[in-house]
C-alpha cells in the first residue's frame, strides 16, 4: 500500500509602490517529507503480517486442561460453601443470642411479677352473695375498696364462702386464672352450733352425713382434696374462750346449748382439724373477719415467691458478698477461704469463729489428723472449746458446743444426722 503525497504550490506576488518596477512571482513548492516515527508505528500496526513470517511474535496462550478447569470449578465450589457455611453459623449465633436474650428477658419478667407487690395484684378476692347479708359485711367491701384489692361477688360452690382466684400470664398453661386452695368459711354462732351437732351426728351414726352445712362441706373437700377451709365463727357477743395450748373450746353457755360435754366437742374439733383438714377460728365481729380476710391474701401474695426460692438447689446460702464462692487459684492461693466459708455454714458460726479454727488447723486434713491423735470421744468433741475468739476488742472461747458441731461435720457417717 502506497502513501501519495501531493505538492502544493503557492504564488507569491510583491508590487512596489513606483509604477517602474515590475511586479515579480515567487513560486514555492512543498515536496514530501518523510513520515514521523509514531506515523510509521501507526502504518506498521495497521499493515497485515508479512508473508515471509518476519517480525515480533505474540506470546502464545497456554490452554488448560480439563482436570485443571474442573479442579478450579471445585476450588471455587468449596469457597462458596465454606461462605456459605460461614454465614449459616453467624446467623445460627445470633439467633441464639437473640433468644437468649429473650429468655432471659421473660425470666426477668416473670420474676418481677411474682414478687409480693405485683403478685397482688393478679388476685382476685370472691366474696359470696349470701355474705353480704349479714350485719357488718360492709366493713370487708369497704377495706377491699380502700387497699385497691380486686374483688368480684358472685356465688360460690360453698355457700357462705370467700375463695381467691389468682390471673396467670398469657400463655401460661392455656389458662386465664387458677383458683387458690385457701377457702374461708364465715358462720354465725348458731349455724356453727348446728355443724357441730351434725358432725357428732354423722360420728355416732358411722359415715352418714347429715346437716345443711356440713354435706356442702364434705362434697367441696371430696371434689378437691386439696382444699385448705377454715371456719370463722362470729358473733356480736362471743361467749367462747381459749385455753393456754391455743385450742378454743365453748363456753358453757353454748355447751348448755349444744348438750355435750367438753369432751364430745373436742372430739368433733379434732375430727374437723385432723380428718378434714378443716381449722376453726373464734372471731367478734367483722371487722376482724375482714383482718383475716387481709392477712389471707397477703399470705397469697407472697406465696410464689417463696416457693421460687425453695426450689433453690442450696436454699441455705444467702445472698451477699460471699454468695458466689471464693476463688482458687492454681497454685493452691485462696483454699483456705472455702475452708472458712464451709465452718461457716454451719449453724450459728460467725466468721470470727470460723478464723480462729482456720487459724489452728489451716485445712480440714490437718484437723482430721488432731482427732485421729486423740484417744477419747470426749476429747475429740472438745478439740476446738478452748480456742480464743477475738471480736470487738473481747475475747471469749468457742465453747464446747461449736466444737462438738464441727466435729461431727467432718466425722459423721449418717448423712440424715442433725448437727444441732
Amino acid at each position: 500500500m502506497s502513501v501519495l503525497r501531493r505538492a502544493k504550490t503557492w504564488e507569491i506576488s510583491e508590487s512596489e509602490g513606483s509604477d517602474s518596477e515590475s511586479s515579480q512571482t515567487v513560486t514555492v513548492t512543498t515536496l514530501p517529507s518523510s513520515p514521523t516515527k509514531s506515523e510509521a508505528r501507526q502504518t506498521s500496526a495497521l499493515s497485515p503480517p508479512r508473508p515471509d513470517g518476519r517480525g515480533t511474535p505474540s506470546p502464545a496462550r497456554k490452554r488448560r486442561t480439563k482436570e485443571e478447569i474442573e479442579a478450579d470449578r471445585q476450588t471455587a465450589r468449596e469457597r462458596k460453601e465454606a461462605r456459605e457455611r460461614q454465614r449459616a453459623a453467624r446467623a445460627r449465633e445470633k439467633e441464639e443470642r437473640r433468644q437468649e436474650q429473650r429468655r432471659r428477658r421473660e425470666a426477668a419478667e416473670n420474676l418481677k411479677s411474682l414478687r409480693p407487690e405485683n403478685c397482688l395484684k393478679c388476685l382476685t378476692v370472691c366474696v359470696d352473695p349470701a355474705l353480704l347479708q349479714q350485719d357488718g359485711s360492709d366493713i370487708l367491701l369497704d377495706t377491699l375498696v380502700a387497699f385497691e384489692w380486686k374483688f368480684s361477688i358472685e356465688s360460690q360452690p360453698l355457700p357462705r364462702s370467700i375463695t381467691w382466684t389468682r390471673d396467670l400470664p398469657q400463655g401460661d398453661d392455656g389458662k386465664g386464672s387458677v383458683e387458690e386452695e385457701q377457702v374461708v368459711l364465715v358462720l354465725d354462732l348458731t349455724d356453727f352450733m348446728d355443724m357441730v351437732v351434725s358432725v357428732k351426728k354423722m360420728l355416732d351414726s358411722e359415715g352418714e352425713e347429715v346437716g345443711s352445712f356440713l354435706s356442702p362441706l364434705l362434697e367441696c373437700l371430696n371434689r378437691d382434696a386439696k382444699k385448705v377451709v377454715t371456719l370463722l365463727v362470729t358473733d356480736s357477743q362471743p361467749d367462747y374462750r381459749t385455753d393456754a395450748c391455743g385450742v378454743h373450746l365453748l363456753d358453757e353457755t353454748i355447751q348448755s346449748k349444744l348438750g355435750m360435754e367438753d369432751l364430745e366437742i373436742e372430739e368433733v374439733l379434732v375430727y374437723l382439724q385432723l380428718s378434714k383438714n378443716i381449722s376453726l377460728v373464734f372471731l367478734d365481729g367483722w371487722q376482724e373477719v375482714t383482718n383475716h380476710v387481709c392477712a389471707v391474701t397477703k399470705a397469697l401474695s407472697k406465696r410464689p415467691f417463696k416457693l421460687l426460692t425453695e426450689r433453690a438447689e442450696l436454699p441455705f446460702c444467702v445472698d451477699g458478698s460471699w454468695a458466689s464462692g471464693v476463688r482458687v487459684e492454681r497454685d493452691g492461693s485462696g483454699l483456705i477461704g472455702v475452708w472458712s466459708k464451709q465452718i461457716q455454714q454451719l449453724n450459728r458460726v460467725s466468721p470470727a469463729v470460723a478464723s480462729t479454727v482456720t487459724a489452728a488447723y489451716p485445712s480440714p486434713q490437718l484437723l482430721l489428723q488432731a482427732y485421729q491423735s486423740l484417744g477419747s470421744e470426749a476429747d475429740r468433741k472438745g478439740l476446738l472449746a478452748g480456742l480464743l475468739v477475738k471480736s470487738g476488742g473481747k475475747e471469749r472461747r468457742i465453747g464446747p458446743e461449736i466444737s462438738a458441731r464441727v466435729y461431727r461435720s467432718l466425722t459423721a457417717q449418717n448423712p440424715q444426722l442433725v448437727l444441732d
